[in-house]
């Protein structure tokens, strides 16, 4: 799906956080398995694998402490991965139940990575109420699926245009979504900081798992980062640095590099992923079209996912907390 030249991932601790408390991680997923005995001169218990299928990519980004806040965002990442692996099946071609089926695991996961780093901070006083985002693609051609919970970022770039495939849950977002703040507004207002859905936190209300799922085209790109970078972005500076900068590795750094020359003001991560011009040789994995998720309401599209009923509680939480 994507090798190395084509994705890329980077964090930088900024200018002002004496640590850092992102974390991200990239994966390409294959099926594979482990030979037994055979009279083949393949030796036992090595693993074969098949091509890659698709591609994994996460950003975590960490609140509570430099203990808390950077323990959240690594055991949110590393309890998904293990999860993943060992619970959720990998679907490369689906029929419609199927996807249904899969789309539903993952917002499932995502509940109960929350309640895990909930659960954490319960038995570690030192890191209680600690919390992270968590924004996480799963690619599989022609198909992404977008999970997600928090204020970090998700961006698809497409023939020169920028389209933000992920909602903030932030008090600020939520104020402009109801008509009580002006758009141009909502960067510095003091509540663009604070998040009504984050995983782990104090709040006893059930985490929104927000999911979007489209197709992909040849040479679209994909962008995801944490806060750090987003708030000193804007859509003609993220189309002028990928336009200039062919390189995943280029493109990331020169991100980090805008970011910091802003002020740094907090950790910065960044992926960048480049879908070939020439679509992939093997089979695609969806049967699923734009209809399918339009037509069936547990499928739903983010604006739907964005809006729940009523606020998280955002009791015993820095109201200012950057995350």
């Amino acid at each position: 799906m994507m090798d190395d030249q084509h994705c890329f991932g980077a964090t930088d601790r900024g200018l002002k956080r004496p640590s850092n408390q992102d974390a991200f991680f990239i994966a390409r997923l294959s099926k594979s398995m482990v030979v037994g005995a055979n009279n083949l001169e393949i030796e036992p218990s090595s693993r074969l694998f098949g091509g890659v299928r698709g591609s994994l990519m996460l950003v975590a980004d960490g609140m509570g402490g430099h203990a808390g806040g950077e323990r959240a965002s690594h055991l949110a990442i590393h309890y998904l991965i293990e999860r993943l692996l060992n619970n959720v099946h990998w679907f490369f071609r689906f029929s419609r139940e199927a996807e249904i089926e899969f789309v539903t695991s993952l917002q499932d996961l995502l509940r109960d990575t929350h309640r895990e780093i909930q659960s954490e901070g319960r038995r570690d006083e030192a890191v209680s109420g600690m919390g992270t985002t968590l924004t996480m693609t799963y690619l599989v051609w022609p198909n992404l699926y977008v999970l997600h919970a928090g204020d970090s970022r998700c961006y698809l770039i497409r023939d020169g245009e920028v389209e933000q495939l992920t909602t903030d849950h932030t008090l600020a977002r939520r104020l402009v979504e109801a008509g009580g703040m002006k758009p141009q507004d909502e960067a510095m207002s003091r509540w663009s900081n604070v998040l009504w859905n984050v995983l782990g936190g104090k709040s006893q209300d059930e985490l929104t798992a927000e999911v979007r799922q489209l197709k992909l085209q040849p040479g679209d790109r994909i962008l995801l980062c944490s806060d750090g970078l987003h708030r000193f972005l804007n859509s003609e500076q993220i189309v002028s640095i990928l336009a200039a900068n062919e390189s995943c590795e280029l493109a990331c750094q020169e991100f980090i590099r805008l970011a910091n020359e802003s002020g740094g003001d907090d950790n910065i991560t960044v992926i960048v992923a480049r879908l070939p011009d020439e679509p992939p040789p093997y089979p695609t994995g969806s049967v699923g079209d734009a209809r399918f998720v339009e037509a069936d309401s547990r499928l739903r599209d983010t604006e739907d996912l964005s809006k729940p009923e009523e606020s998280r509680d955002l009791s015993g939480r820095d109201e200012t907390a950057n995350l």
